[in-house]
């Protein structure tokens, strides 16, 4: 047990198969229909999920954080290998929540509705409020997702020296970075109290 738990790849590839059991189990007892189908993008949307917003935390609750009061010989470790690392995770991850977001809306058909606020062809609010809020967490990730991929990761990569930046450029990259790093950790808590409560609410 100890050798499977100190190589990461064979915990998570046992983790996986685990899953898999447990989803094929879902599929003989629920049938291969739509609604299955549907549980298992909203598995997939909340994983991805979990693993973009986790690291939006660990960047926000730890490293930005903790990264002045690292010694100078010491910031190469995170700014080479942590953060490259965890930035690589965190903009894939986004990318997949969002995409699995999309589909998940597209396949319960409130797609159009959620993107529209409960808009579409009117509005009741007794009816189409749960359209609002969805909508609203929808847009909001929405927006966090393009802070990721075209703000965030572009200022990373000069911050950190993957692309070819000077000093004042660099240091100007890490403040911006930062500060959309500090919207999408504001903009995620009203994001995800629409995410968790409008499926127990509205179903």
């Amino acid at each position: 047990m100890a050798a499977l738990l100190s190589n990461f790849r064979n915990t998570f590839i046992v983790s996986s198969i685990l899953a898999l059991v447990m989803i094929a189990g879902y599929f003989m007892h629920a049938g291969g229909g739509l609604v299955f189908f549907e549980a298992v993008y909203r598995f997939l949307h909340v994983f991805f999920g979990i693993l973009w917003i986790g690291l939006l935390y660990y960047f926000n609750f730890v490293q930005i954080r903790v990264m002045p009061q690292i010694p100078a010989e010491l910031k190469p470790a995170v700014s080479k290998y942590i953060a490259p690392e965890a930035l690589f995770w965190f903009r894939w991850a986004a990318l997949a929540t969002w995409v699995m977001g999309v589909i998940l809306a597209i396949s319960r058909n409130y797609f159009v509705e959620a993107f529209t606020l409960g808009l579409a062809g009117g509005f009741t609010p007794s009816v189409d409020a749960r359209y609002t809020f969805i909508g609203t967490g929808m847009w909001l990730a929405t927006i966090m997702f393009i802070n990721v991929w075209g703000v965030i990761w572009p200022n990373q990569k000069r911050a950190l020296g993957i692309v070819e930046a000077d000093a004042d450029t660099k240091a100007k990259s890490a403040r911006t970075a930062m500060l959309f790093s500090r919207i999408n950790t504001l903009l995620s808590l009203p994001m995800l109290a629409t995410m968790a409560m409008n499926q127990t609410l509205f179903g």
